[in-house]
């Protein structure tokens, strides 16, 4: 603080009287800068509940969406199980349905193969018949020819019946 000069009756009014101007010029800056200084804190200070209000909005926001991811996450994997089930149950179905399938063929081709084993015992027996009957046949001798000496011999100049012919058909039968 200052000290005043001490005159006959007391301090030195004018000198008193700057200092109080003085003090009450920077009193009035200190309140200005005061005034200042409270409407800037009060600024800051809506603009901090400003940012907590916008902060907790967006917390309340990606809540809310985690929230809506979550309840996604599960219809996707609960829809992805069902999709699995399904295609699993077609999926047996259609193995059921192949093996019925198979079955079917299988069965075919055993009754197609008792069918062939029938008709090859048929044809063998036939065959059989067929060779009896065969062999049993009295071919008559056409000419005078000897029919089984024809497959017995084997000339290089050609069959007995050739060879009769050249001569001159000399073995003819008289009808």
């Amino acid at each position: 603080m200052k000290s005043f000069k001490i005159k006959k009756q007391g301090y030195d009014r004018f000198e008193v009287d700057t200092e109080m101007t003085t003090l009450q010029d920077s009193i009035t800056s200190l309140e200005q800068q005061l005034h200042v200084y409270k409407r800037q804190n009060q600024q800051v200070a809506e603009q901090v509940v400003m940012i907590k209000n916008r902060y907790n909005a967006l917390v309340s926001e990606l809540s809310a969406k985690e929230k809506a991811a979550d309840r996604i996450s599960r219809l996707a994997l609960k829809e992805a199980n069902t999709v699995i089930d399904t295609a699993k149950v077609n999926a047996d179905s259609i193995i059921r349905e192949a093996l019925s399938t198979a079955r079917l063929i299988l069965v075919e081709i055993d009754r197609i193969g008792n069918e062939s084993k029938e008709i090859k015992e048929e044809l063998r027996i036939n065959a059989i018949k067929l060779q009896e009957t065969i062999e049993s046949l009295d071919i008559p001798q056409v000419w005078g020819f000897n029919w089984d000496s024809i497959d017995e011999e084997q000339d290089t100049s050609g069959s007995t019946l050739d060879r009769e012919f050249a001569d001159g058909g000399s073995k003819s039968t008289e009808y």
